[in-house]
């Protein structure tokens, strides 16, 4: 069985890092301008050089996001935009707009052209279209099925790749179009300004009786009625592999960079379960659980209700939080760790590292960056030294099960 590519979210610099550690073999990441992210950090141009560098140095390809939806006033800096994206080395860019597709092979001709799911692509014609215009892949609607997927890849263009979404956020748009953020907050979605109104609690007003807000249903805290929940396929990951795609996507740049490590890793892991041929470790499905997520779903692959909204509130669920990030660590197990959050003498921590299974242990000494010895480490990014069950590589995650 062949395995598809494994593309991971980046942020910013820091959750690029983790993905590749955490075994991405592509990223996707934006720049400042015509990304479908803006409100995150993103790449300048000397990030975006030492983004494609350290990627590249590990064999993982870059693409990045030209996805926006541009006005005419948009365009005047699109062709030096593309221009360094071809210098910078990034090896394919996605879009979704006609236009910026058919600028991007003008001003970058030596970069693959990928058409975002923003496109709509639900057929076999549609995909074959797009590569008549010269796309080197195709990232499908996400509202298709497992057996319309299979079929389109059995019926492509040869050499035109397909990527689908397998994890993460969801939304109550068709492909990521959206509207209600431009109408309610000004917000353009198509622009990288979405302000999510779909995850807002709503009530009704009677035209009548201004300032008298009803409940929609007779929970207390309302309802929310576009409310939709998170992706995961980890679970059918051989059902997913088996159609023929070329590639699978995480959903996640705004994403902490726990989170890229922990969903990277987890689907790096069973993917190569599925190559190796051996039983799926229930660990790694688990592993999604303990990220913020929204409650799970299988989205429309299994049928059409898109695993349907979740209504009884936009609230996060996490079964885990990062307590720290090892920064070094001796053959004694002796590290240094970045905090992250608080935590205490006394608490049952776990190590994350992208070369094996999680393990618990109990924390029972640490000493501050003088040496003296601590009970409680209660502020962020303080360096706190302490020592492990096991040797940890730089880049390993300390948490604590919620």
């Amino acid at each position: 069985m062949r395995i598809p590519e494994l593309l991971a979210p980046a942020g910013d610099m820091e959750r690029l890092q983790f993905a590749l550690q955490y075994g991405a073999d592509a990223v996707y990441l934006a720049g400042k301008q015509f990304g479908m992210r803006a409100a995150v950090g993103n790449f300048d141009e000397t990030e975006l050089r030492q983004a494609v560098a350290l990627a590249h140095a590990q064999n993982v390809k870059v693409y990045l996001t030209c996805n926006a939806i541009p006005r005419n006033a948009d365009l005047e800096t699109l062709p030096s935009f593309l221009e360094l994206a071809q210098d910078v080395g990034v090896d394919a860019l996605i879009t979704a707009d006609l236009g910026v597709f058919a600028m991007a092979g003008r001003y970058a001709p030596r970069i693959d052209r990928h058409i975002s799911t923003q496109a709509g692509i639900l057929n076999t014609e549609s995909a074959r279209a797009w590569h008549d215009l010269g796309a080197n892949r195709v990232i499908l609607a996400r509202e298709m099925s497992l057996a319309e997927i299979a079929d389109l890849c059995a019926n492509k263009p040869r050499d035109l790749e397909t990527e689908v979404f397998v994890h993460g956020a969801m939304c109550v748009s068709f492909s990521g179009r959206c509207l209600i953020s431009q109408y309610l907050a000004g917000r353009d979605a198509n622009q990288g300004g979405c302000a999510q109104p779909c995850r807002w609690k709503y009530h009704l007003v009677e035209e009548s009786r201004p300032g008298e807000y009803m409940e929609i249903t007779e929970d207390t805290e309302g309802t929310h009625i576009m409310n939709a929940r998170d992706l995961s396929m980890i679970a059918h990951l051989e059902a997913l592999v088996s159609t023929g795609v070329d590639s699978l996507k995480i959903e996640g740049r705004a994403k902490s960079f726990y989170y890229a490590a922990v969903v990277t890793n987890a689907y790096r892991k069973t993917l190569d379960c599925i190559a190796a041929r051996q039983p799926i470790d229930p660990i790694w499905i688990e592993e999604v659980e303990k990220v913020s997520h929204r409650h799970y779903s299988t989205g429309f692959y299994f049928d059409n209700s898109g695993g349907g909204q979740h209504v009884g509130d936009a609230s996060y669920i996490r079964g885990s939080t990062v307590i720290g990030v090892v920064e070094s660590c001796d053959k004694d197990g002796f590290a240094t760790v970045t905090q992250r959050n608080r935590f205490s003498v006394g608490d049952t921590l776990e190590v994350l590292t992208p070369d094996g299974l999680p393990h618990s242990f109990v924390l029972d000494a640490m000493q501050d960056e003088r040496g003296e010895p601590i009970e409680v480490a209660p502020h962020p990014m303080r360096v706190i030294q302490l020592r492990l069950p096991t040797v940890v590589p730089p880049g390993g995650i300390l948490r604590r099960n919620d």
